[in-house]
C-alpha cells in the first residue's frame, strides 16, 4: 500500500502574521531604501531651515513680551481710567451722554471722527496689571450699549447711538466673582445685558469710568489704513452703593497698548476733565484680544514660523508618490501582490507607513520652530502673538497631521496615476500652489477665501492662531494667518480630498492587472 502525503496548506504561513506581517514588510521596505529614509528627514529639516529664515530680519534690539489675558490670548490693554477701589461687594451707575471721536488726518493734525469701537463706560479691573481679569459695560461708537469681559467675550444690548437727546445709563453690579451688567435709557427702569464670572477677582478691584479707542480704518485705494484714533464721553455724577473706600478719585492711562497701530494721535492726550458734577473723559487704545494684521504691524503670529511646512510637504509628498509608484516603474509591484496577494492590505500599509513618518517629521519640526521662534522673534525685536496651550499644542501635532494627510493624499493619486512626476504635480498644484497665491495676496480677497474653502490648501488652515472676533476690527486675510475655515474644518477638507483618492485607489488596485 502506497501513502501519498499532501503539502500542507499554502495559506497556513501568511495567516501567521497576516495584516501585521504585511505591515512589517512595508516598514522594512521604506526604512531599507536610504533615498526616502534621508528625504524624511530632509523634510524635517527644510521646514525648520525655512521658518528660521523667515524670523531672521531683525527689529533693533528685543522687544517685550505683549500682555496675556486670563484665557492665555495676547491682548491690548490700553484706556484712559477714573478710578478707585471696591472694597467687597457693591454697585457703580452713570450716564453717558455723548462720544465723539478725532482721527489722525497727519503727524500734526487731527480730523473729527470715531472709531466704530470706540468706547466709553464703566468697569471692575482685577488689577492695574496689563492683561488683568475685567468686566465692562459701555456704550461704543457704532455697536450699541455692550458689556464685554476679560477681553474675547461681547454681549450686545441696546443699539443706537448716544446723544444728549438719547443717552444711556449703565451699572455694574459686583456680587463675589461675578458681575452683572444693566442698561437703562432713562435711569428708572433697568435690563440685565449679562453677567461675568471674573475667577479669583480680588477683593479690592480698581472700579471707575473709562474711555478708549482703537484705531480708525480708512479705504486707502491699495487696501485697509488704519489712523490713530482718540475718543471722548461725557459721562454724569457716578452713583455708588455698597464697600466704596470713600478714597478720591484717580485717574491715569493704563498702559500704551499694542498692536493699535498707534494708540494716540499727536495733537490730543488723554485727559479727564470735571464738567457739570460728572467727567469729561478722552483716552485712546483698547481692551481686546491682539488678532494680528495691518493693525499690529510687527507683531508675529505662531504660523510665521511654520512657513517652512509647504517645503516639507512638498518633499513628503515626493516620497509618498514614490513610494508607490517606483514600484510599478521597476516592474516590482507583481513581487509585491505575490508575496501579499491582499491588495487592499499593501496600500493600507503603505499609507500608514508614510503617513507616519510625515507625521513625526511635521510634529518635530513644529515642535523646534514654536518655542525656537518665538524667543528668535523677541530677540530680534518683534513681539508674538500669545495663544493659549491648548492652541500651541494643535498648531504642532496639527502640522503633522497636515503633512500625514498630504502624503497619503500623494500616495493614493500616486496609486491612480502610475506616474510620478505627474502624482507630485497634481498634488503640488492642487495644494501647495494654492496655498502660496492666497497667502501672497496675488489674487482679491473672495478669490482666495474660495481657494482655502474648496483646495486641499484648505489644509493647511490648522496652523491658525488668528481668532476672527467681531469686536476687533483689522484685515481677516491669509496674509495675515486668518483662514475662511476654522482649524479643523479646513483640515477636514484635506482628509476628504485624500479619502476620495484612497477609496478611488483602492478600487483600482484590486480591478487592475499589476
Amino acid at each position: 500500500m502506497t501513502t501519498t502525503l499532501s503539502p500542507p496548506p499554502a495559506t497556513s504561513r501568511p495567516a501567521r502574521g497576516g495584516f501585521g506581517r504585511v505591515l512589517r514588510a512595508e516598514w522594512t521596505k521604506f526604512r531599507t531604501v536610504r533615498g526616502w529614509v534621508l528625504s524624511t528627514v530632509g523634510a524635517l529639516v527644510v521646514t525648520c531651515l525655512v521658518g528660521l529664515l523667515a524670523t531672521a530680519q531683525s527689529n533693533g534690539g528685543g522687544a517685550s513680551e505683549l500682555p496675556v489675558g486670563p484665557s492665555g490670548h495676547a491682548v491690548n490693554d490700553a484706556f484712559y481710567f477714573v478710578h478707585q477701589p471696591l472694597k467687597g461687594d457693591g454697585s457703580i451707575t452713570v450716564s453717558v451722554s455723548s462720544l465723539t471721536g478725532q482721527v489722525a488726518a497727519s503727524p500734526t493734525e487731527n480730523k473729527p471722527g470715531l472709531a466704530p469701537w470706540a468706547k466709553a463706560g464703566i468697569i471692575v479691573k482685577d488689577s492695574l496689571e496689563p492683561g488683568s481679569s475685567y468686566a465692562a459695560m459701555m456704550v461704543t461708537g457704532a455697536h450699541g450699549v455692550r458689556m464685554q469681559y476679560d477681553y474675547t467675550h461681547d454681549k450686545a444690548g441696546l443699539p443706537g447711538a448716544v446723544s444728549a437727546e438719547a443717552p444711556r445709563w449703565l451699572r455694574l453690579e459686583r456680587s463675589g466673582e461675578t458681575l452683572t451688567g444693566y442698561q437703562s435709557t432713562d435711569g428708572n427702569a433697568w435690563t440685565e445685558v449679562g453677567s461675568a464670572r471674573l475667577s479669583g477677582l480680588s477683593e479690592s478691584p480698581q472700579v471707575g469710568l473709562f474711555v478708549a479707542s482703537p484705531s480708525a480704518t480708512e479705504d486707502t485705494g491699495t487696501g485697509t489704513g488704519f489712523n490713530p484714533a482718540v475718543a471722548t464721553g461725557t459721562f454724569g455724577a457716578p452713583t455708588l452703593s455698597g464697600g466704596w473706600s470713600g478714597d478720591a478719585w484717580q485717574n491715569r492711562q493704563v498702559s500704551d497698548g499694542a498692536g493699535t497701530s498707534g494708540s494716540y494721535s499727536q495733537t490730543t492726550k488723554g485727559e479727564a476733565v470735571r464738567s457739570d458734577g460728572g467727567y469729561r473723559i478722552t483716552g485712546a487704545g483698547d481692551i481686546a484680544p491682539v488678532v494680528g494684521g495691518p493693525a499690529a504691524s510687527g507683531v508675529r503670529i505662531l504660523s510665521n514660523f511654520l512657513v517652512g511646512a509647504f517645503a516639507g510637504l512638498i518633499m513628503m509628498v515626493v516620497v509618498a508618490a514614490g513610494y508607490m509608484t517606483v514600484e510599478y516603474r521597476r516592474g516590482l509591484i507583481g513581487v509585491t501582490f505575490a508575496a501579499s496577494p491582499s491588495r487592499g492590505s499593501v496600500l493600507v500599509s503603505k499609507a500608514l507607513v508614510v503617513g507616519c513618518a510625515a507625521f513625526l517629521a511635521g510634529t518635530i519640526a513644529a515642535a523646534f520652530m514654536v518655542p525656537f521662534g518665538a524667543s528668535r522673534s523677541l530677540a530680534n525685536g518683534f513681539p508674538v502673538l500669545t495663544v493659549p496651550s491648548s492652541t500651541e499644542l494643535r498648531v504642532i501635532v496639527g502640522t503633522g497631521l497636515l503633512l500625514a494627510a498630504a502624503s497619503v493624499f500623494a500616495l493614493a493619486v500616486g496609486v491612480i496615476l502610475r506616474r510620478s512626476a505627474v502624482t507630485i504635480t497634481v498634488v503640488v498644484v492642487s495644494m501647495v500652489l494654492p496655498y502660496l497665491l492666497a497667502t501672497a495676496s496675488v489674487l482679491p480677497p473672495s478669490a482666495s477665501d474660495w481657494l482655502l474653502k474648496v483646495t486641499p490648501a484648505a489644509g493647511f488652515g490648522i496652523q491658525q492662531t488668528v481668532t476672527h472676533y467681531d469686536q476687533v476690527v483689522t484685515v481677516y486675510s491669509p496674509m495675515h494667518g486668518y483662514f475662511p475655515l476654522a482649524p479643523w474644518a479646513g483640515f477636514a477638507v484635506l482628509c476628504a480630498y485624500a479619502a476620495a483618492a484612497f477609496v478611488g485607489a483602492l478600487v483600482l488596485i484590486r480591478r487592475r492587472d499589476a
